[in-house]
């Protein structure tokens, strides 16, 4: 038997203990998925009546319920009932859609792609929204449910080994255990869809399925039939009594809505996925020392048991003696999970040592690396509008595939914070500043030279002049990060592996080529 105040004052002690890490894991579970809708909306919130179209590239662009409005004006226009589309009910459910949504869901790409085929003439641009539904279809079963799995890994770890890391997010990735619980999360969200037609039968389901990213966390390899009996039999007499412990937050989530999803932030998201986390451990423990059926496949007991010292020196002993794909490296990090002993091993090829970020670049390796971030960004920002517009890249300056913005930031980021990437969170902060400074300079320059705005943020919160605003930034924030700490070592470390006389070819076409796209798309712009 449970019980809610016990839950909640273990995750209290958990949030003193290990406060910034754990923000820190719903902060990108929030911005890289879908889990967390309300959490960004005082980033991306906007004041513009039915904006079309938006500059911001990591922003929700057009707003849910304004799709919403589209499609029922497709159907209703001659009827009498579209003055419903005029009623306060409509304007609160539109705030609330909005509130509980976010433009790279499935459901919303695919109302995009519907009234694109409604609206538009039969041309090419109309399969643009099919593209960007294929693509948020990609994202959701691919990157988004397979980082919600690694945010539960995280909390499950986190419960009794105080140094787990922020890159537990990532472990599936790791591993290269993707297709099963991709398939699997795709079948719940499938199941999941078509009870809701229910109402009833979907609230029921939902909590019955709430389990299922857990299990996958503690044992990626289960089978789908398994994976589902668990959730289902872990959830047997304990619906109703999880149902009144997501109503015991309702104070917080009211709170949350008041700061627009800043406390989300700071506390709430934490606070709740820390519960959770202490439900399912209850739950498991109670399901494995009873033998009830199929237990064995909840098989991770380190998540419990916390080896001695002496274990783990035995344990090693007897790994390396196998020759498993950890032998070569030495996992004995403190306070950490030892991976060494989890069931799922990744492959021999998979595993190396980690990732030096406080490494000197050579002149060489900036310049490839500014070109290579500047083509990274031209690839994210077309396949955002691809997925939330059904559009291409429009606000380029440059013809080629290439935006220097980023390649320039990530260069500054390279050469400036170096000092700092031993504190991740202080890297966070300085390179939203650095990238905020960046784009205000370079908006305004263009500005000034055009006499015509490049990227208008006028209709965001909180922007400054309409030049930056702070969903931006903070998005920004963490692609400085990931460049910094994963994609600067991975990409320098295969390019310094090439001949000098190559590495001299690679950077000189490629400077000849961004000079002639300035030469062409620059010059005439100051004539």
């Amino acid at each position: 038997m449970w019980k809610r105040k016990a839950l909640k004052k273990n995750t209290r002690g958990l949030l003193k203990r290990s406060y910034w890490r754990m923000i820190a894991v719903c902060f990108l579970t929030a911005m890289l998925t879908t889990a967390y809708a309300v959490s960004t909306t005082f980033l991306n919130l906007q004041f513009s009546a039915h904006p079309h179209y938006t500059d911001a590239a990591f922003s929700t662009g057009i707003p849910n319920s304004e799709v919403i409005e589209e499609t029922i004006r497709h159907f209703l226009e001659h009827t009498p009932m579209i003055r419903l589309l005029q009623s306060g009910a409509f304007d609160i459910t539109s705030l609330l859609v909005d509130l509980y949504s976010t433009n790279f869901s499935v459901f919303f790409s695919s109302l995009r792609a519907a009234n694109a085929f409604l609206t538009e003439s039969f041309s090419l641009t109309v399969f643009f929204p099919l593209a960007g539904l294929i693509l948020a279809v990609l994202y959701q079963i691919f990157v988004s449910n397979l980082l919600i799995i690694g945010e539960k890994r995280y909390f499950l770890e986190n419960r009794n080994y105080r140094q787990t890391t922020i890159s537990k997010v990532f472990f599936l990735y790791r591993l290269r255990c993707i297709i099963n619980p991709a398939w699997i999360m795709f079948c719940r969200s499938v199941f999941q869809m078509l009870w809701n037609l229910t109402i009833v039968g979907g609230i029921i389901k939902h909590y019955e399925y709430i389990l299922i990213p857990f299990i996958l966390a503690e044992n990626p390899k289960i089978d789908r039939k398994d994976a589902f009996f668990l959730s289902r039999q872990l959830m047997q007499h304990n619906k109703w009594r999880y149902f009144l412990l997501d109503l015991s937050f309702i104070g917080w989530r009211a709170l949350s809505l008041l700061t627009l999803g800043l406390l989300d932030f700071l506390y709430v998201n934490p606070y709740i996925s820390g519960v959770t986390a202490e439900l399912y451990a209850i739950l498991r423990r109670n399901y494995v020392l009873s033998r009830s059926s199929r237990y064995e496949h909840l098989s991770d007991s380190f998540l419990e048991h916390v080896p001695s010292e002496d274990e783990l020196l035995i344990s090693k002993a007897l790994y390396d003696d196998s020759q498993g794909p950890y032998t070569k490296i030495s996992y004995f990090a403190p306070e950490q999970y030892p991976v060494f002993l989890f069931s799922v091993q990744p492959p021999e090829k998979a595993v190396r040592p980690p990732l030096k970020a406080d490494r000197k670049y050579a002149p060489g390796a900036c310049i490839f690396l500014f070109f290579a971030f500047s083509f990274l960004g031209w690839i994210l920002e077309t396949s955002i509008h691809l997925m939330r517009d059904g559009s291409l890249l429009k606000n380029t300056v440059l013809f080629g595939p290439w935006l220097p913005i980023y390649g320039l930031y990530g260069t500054l980021a390279l050469l400036l914070l170096r000092r700092f990437l031993k504190k991740p969170v202080q890297v966070f902060v300085l390179c939203t500043a650095l990238y905020s400074v960046l784009e205000y300079v370079f908006n305004s320059v263009y500005e000034l030279i055009t006499h015509s705005a490049l990227r208008d943020y006028s209709e965001y919160f909180l922007n400054f002049n309409g030049r930056i605003y702070p969903g931006g930034s903070v998005a920004f924030g963490l692609l400085g990060c990931a460049f910094l700490y994963y994609l600067a070592p991975r990409w320098s470390e295969i390019f310094m592996k090439r001949q000098k006389a190559v590495r001299i070819l690679i950077n000189s076409s490629l400077c000849i080529l961004f000079a002639a796209d300035i030469a062409v798309s620059v010059l005439p712009l100051f004539q």
